[in-house]
């Protein structure tokens, strides 16, 4: 999976249109092997992207929890330092 493609699903706050399309853009880039499409590919690039969106919204909103949402900003001081650890 691509490292960019984060979990969005049962955080406090929700994730963000933003995050969605962010993710969503990852996820074309890694199928389609572009990480910027051609001029002949970029409206398809563009809807799928879009496509992708908006199935990844209905499923956040979709999905049930059965624990307590988790906290962003400490998932995110885990992920750092992780990151740290790992290259230093």
């Amino acid at each position: 999976m691509c490292r960019n493609i984060r979990t969005l699903h049962n955080f406090a706050p929700p994730a963000s249109d933003e995050e969605v399309r962010a993710a969503a853009l990852q996820f074309v880039r890694k199928l389609s092997g572009f990480a910027k499409p051609s001029k002949a590919n970029e409206a398809a690039f563009d809807r799928a992207v879009e496509a992708i969106a908006s199935d990844a919204r209905e499923l956040l909103a979709t999905l049930v929890a059965a624990g307590e949402p988790r906290d962003r900003e400490e998932w995110a001081a885990k992920a750092r330092a992780r990151s740290a650890k790992r290259f230093g």
